[in-house]
């Protein structure tokens, strides 16, 4: 059932039910972020392992110092320039939260988001919402209400619809630890954006261990075979005959074997970022053998895009 009944929303996710939520970034699955119960139903609906941690929504940063054994100056700092909004830090965690949400990991993630109908939602509760993206785990996020419904089914009680995301990709995703601040997941905020707020230096992180959501090798991906091509020209040259959706970041000719999808007609990344989600299921449900992205520009969210990219191509 879609809808957007904030009361009725409320009352399932207080009786340990799962409910569909709308984000700047993606939907959302969430259900009581404190009951355990309540979060093993998020990761069978998803079908998601559970050593992938999810993310705690809550509604303010006020609400930081329930979940965490230290909200440092430099995590202060981050949320007091980025929240409401789409990044997310990691924290150490307290016991108040659940092992099951953080994947057995000493540290929790946080956010605030920026969505006016689940901060409204967030602040008639009185727990925060695990919510990771409301689709089957490895399959393209959905940007709206109707794209959750088609992944998820019944599984969510409710989806609280809240219109297309503005975004349009998950949140950015750091650690602060030590005193130091490491990006984890690129995502709707850019590294030089965080660097310009705080003025300190952002690390990568130096291996491949799981420490955050998002992080799994192969995720976002589309139920056909996706191709990463390093110029869309000489792909498209090299395709004529063959039937092929093709992601486009600008205007570009195309044959009648090849699908168009415009992400963005001057290469704007906001809004190739925004449409990259709802594109990729588009060509995913046209009658196409394969489909063609090619590698975005490795700036800002363009980095962010080529992160979701690459990890729905891994087959």
């Amino acid at each position: 059932m879609t809808g957007t009944d904030l009361a009725l929303a409320t009352s399932l996710l207080q009786s340990g039910h799962l409910v569909a939520i709308p984000t700047e970034t993606v939907y959302g699955l969430a259900a009581n972020a404190l009951d355990a119960t309540a979060v093993s139903k998020i990761y069978n609906a998803k079908q998601r392992p559970s050593f992938n941690p999810l993310i705690i929504h809550i509604a303010s940063a006020d609400e930081v110092v329930k979940y965490v054994t230290e909200f440092s100056p430099l995590a202060q700092q981050l949320a007091k320039a980025f929240w409401p909004g789409s990044l997310t830090i990691v924290m150490p965690k307290n016991d108040t939260v659940p092992d099951l949400v953080t994947a057995g990991l000493p540290n929790v993630a946080l956010r605030v988001p920026k969505h006016p109908i689940t901060l409204q939602l967030l602040s008639l509760l009185n727990f925060p919402l695990a919510a990771p993206s409301a689709n089957i785990s490895n399959t393209v996020s959905p940007t709206t209400a109707k794209r959750v419904a088609q992944s998820l089914g019944d599984s969510a009680s409710y989806i609280l619809d809240g219109g297309k995301c503005d975004v349009g990709v998950e949140s950015t995703i750091v650690s602060v630890l030590e005193n130091q601040v490491t990006l984890l997941r690129e995502g709707g905020i850019s590294k030089e954006q965080i660097e310009a707020a705080i003025g300190v230096h952002v690390r990568t992180q130096a291996d491949e261990k799981i420490t955050a959501p998002g992080q799994l090798k192969k995720h976002y991906a589309t139920q056909k075979p996706l191709f990463l091509v390093d110029d869309m020209q000489d792909a498209l040259r090299n395709h004529q005959t063959k039937k092929v959706s093709v992601l486009l970041f600008e205007t570009m000719e195309t044959t009648e074997n090849q699908i168009p999808y415009l992400l963005s007609s001057d290469y704007n990344l906001s809004e190739i970022a925004n449409n990259l989600f709802e594109m990729m299921h588009l060509a995913d449900e046209d009658n196409s053998d394969f489909i063609l992205a090619e590698r975005c520009i490795s700036e800002g969210i363009g980095r962010a895009i080529n992160d979701r990219l690459l990890r729905a191509s891994v087959r």
